[in-house]
This record gives structure tokens, sequence and C-alpha cells, in this order.
């Protein structure tokens, strides 16, 4: 799923929720016992794709929030980038915050939607100001590259460090770019490298293959093979390739065979 650093809860949440709502056509979910609503959501994508739209269609947030990441997803339904949208922007309207955020990242990456970087960055800062890590995450990233707003690295750091604050493992990882780069602190290679570390431990895959960097630096390669192995689990295709291509001139022993091989998948299993 997408939620961009966390997933919807969607077992308890939407449990209590629909089994406290009173009113839907049709099958009437609202009207089981939470063990029924639990075995409907833990059913056949397909099935549970139709139970949580009948619940979106009845107007809970929590559930067109959840449909819109089905459709995002095309999970037990067809893709469907633009409807996944509209169900977004229902919940938002609701003052569903996670669900605001999902229309920023559809906003951000062009998600059944052009491309619009204002619009992306006003919908993140309204959820970040309402406490959303994760939009804290977002409307960083645009204001530390000046994407969609005036670029403001010390504005950007201020906010992903109170993401941090909260467990975001991916804030963590950029306020180690920050110090490792020289953005608006002094150049701290120690720092950025524990940041990177606390970030990696945090299930960060950029900060997986940023602590491996800094363990190739260090001489510790076996260690850093099994973190870029770590990373390669969970990083997309095109950070894997952008990785890749950066071990193989990065001059560490190892990095440009073996490290490829384990950020790929392919290193051996003995």
């Amino acid at each position: 799923m997408e939620w961009s650093s966390r997933r919807l809860p969607t077992g308890t949440v939407l449990r209590r929720d629909l089994h406290g709502a009173r009113h839907i056509t049709g099958e009437d979910p609202f009207a089981l016992s939470a063990d029924e609503i639990a075995a409907r959501l833990s059913g056949p994508t397909e099935e549970r794709a139709v139970f949580i739209r009948a619940a979106a269609e009845a107007g809970l947030a929590e559930a067109q929030a959840v449909y819109g990441q089905i459709l995002l997803d095309g999970h037990g339904v067809e893709r469907n980038p633009k409807a996944a949208l509209g169900w977004f922007t229902r919940a938002a309207a609701q003052h569903h915050v996670m669900a605001l955020n999902m229309v920023g990242r559809c906003y951000d990456l062009g998600w059944g939607t052009p491309v619009k970087k204002e619009r992306a960055a006003q919908c993140f800062r309204l959820a970040a100001e309402q406490g959303l890590d994760c939009a804290m995450y977002n409307y960083a990233t645009l204001l530390a590259l000046g994407d969609g707003v005036t670029e403001d690295k010390a504005e950007a750091l201020a906010w992903l460090e109170r993401a941090a604050a909260l467990g975001n493992a991916k804030a963590v990882n950029f306020i180690g770019s920050f110090y490792e780069d020289g953005w608006v602190v002094k150049r701290d290679m120690a720092r950025a490298a524990r940041l990177y570390a606390r970030a990696a431990h945090g299930g960060d895959f950029r900060g997986a293959f940023n602590h491996a960097r800094m363990l190739g630096r260090q001489g510790r390669i076996e260690e850093a093979l099994r973190w870029l192995a770590r990373a390669g689990d969970t990083a997309t295709t095109a950070f894997v390739d952008k990785a890749a291509a950066w071990l193989d001139r990065s001059g560490v022993p190892g990095f440009a065979t073996r490290g490829v091989e384990a950020l790929r998948g392919k290193a051996a299993s003995c």
C-alpha cells in the first residue's frame, strides 16, 4: 500500500467504526457483530473490496480512505488512480487526515491527475499541521527541494525533526542527509551515520542503504552487504536502479559486484 510511511489501520479502526454505525443500504455491515465484520475484512480481496465500498458509499470516512487505497493499489478491483483520488478527496472533506495526505500524494506524483506540486504542498501542510508525521515528511521534502513551494531548508529541517520525534524513520534518514551534506547545519558525518543507522533500524529502505554506505566507508563490508540486502527487500525498483549505479561507481571494495547483487536480491544464501 502507498500510505507514504504507514499503512492505514484498516483492521481495528474500520471494525470499530463499522460496528458503531447504523445506516447503509443493501447488506447492512453496520448491523453485523464485530466478529462478523472482522470475517468480512479478512476474507478474499474481492469480497473485502465490495464490503468496504459499501461502507464508503454510506459515508464512512475511514472506509472511503481505505477504498481509495484499494483502488490505487488494484487490490481486489481494477486499479483506478482517478477514482482513488475521488475517494481520498471525499474522506478528506470529512477531516480524515491520512486521506488528506493521500490527496497530496496524488497531486505530487500524478496519480489520477496531472501533477500539481503547489496543491500537493497545501495538502501536506494542512495534514502536517494536524500532527500527521508522514505529511510532515512529505511537506518537508517539497520545502527542501523548492518543489511547489519556495525552497526553505531550515523550515524543512524543522518539520523533519517534528516527524522524527514521532518515530518517522524516513524523516530520520532525511535529517541524516542534512548533516552529511551540510544543509543549514554544520557538516557532521558522525552524526549523519548515527541517524542513518537509526533510520535503518526503523525500517526505512533509504536509511538501510545509507547505513550500508557508511559501513562501507569504515571497511565493514560484510555488515554493509547485509544492510544492502535489507534495503533491496522493500525499496522501489527506481531506487534500486539508482542505488545500484552508485554502488557500481563507489570505489568501495566489493560494492560494484557483491553489493549490487545483495541489493538486487541475488546474493548467495549460504
